[in-house]
């Protein structure tokens, strides 16, 4: 495909860096998804599967960044989002910014965007649970519980079908 060089202010370049994720988005698919892949459709079916969602949450004293990487793991898993709709979701209801989140499970995590997507494909979670037993060591007990519970409702929702 043909490209094109064109010239952007900086308004315009900082709207478009924060619809970006790290790592993985360029200015060109920044504005092919808001122009042609319809943001504002993808954005009320995030908000719609919001409304249905019920947030997980946590004991006292757990890390904001456990916490974060495990919702997004239940929105995924349990609600059938993407990675960026679950973090979004996550953001909107931690009301926070979207890059937070994402810092969580990649920065914190020392992984790539596109990593934890494979780790997040993977049905049982295995690389991705010991992961994240070896960063949170004195929350083990929560996180095989976590785990647990995704498993149990998996199970349940396989023999309920």
């Amino acid at each position: 495909m043909q490209t094109y060089k064109i010239e952007i202010d900086e308004k315009v370049w900082n709207y478009l860096k924060s619809k970006a994720e790290p790592f993985e988005d360029t200015p060109n698919s920044v504005l092919n998804r808001i122009l042609l892949g319809g943001e504002l459709s993808r954005l009320n079916e995030v908000n719609r599967k919001a409304a249905v969602s019920i947030p997980t949450s946590f004991p006292d004293g757990v890390p904001k960044a456990l916490a974060q990487i495990l919702e997004v793991i239940h929105e995924v898993k349990k609600s059938g989002r993407n990675r960026r709709e679950a973090t979004n979701l996550v953001a909107q209801r931690r009301n926070t910014a979207p890059q937070t989140v994402i810092d969580k499970y990649c920065r914190q995590l020392g992984k790539r965007a596109y990593e934890i997507d494979r780790l997040l494909e993977d049905q049982n979670l295995v690389e991705l649970r010991a992961l994240l037993e070896r960063k949170f060591v004195n929350h083990r007990e929560l996180i095989n519980s976590f785990f647990a519970s995704l498993n149990s409702r998996k199970n349940n929702e396989v023999h309920h079908a």
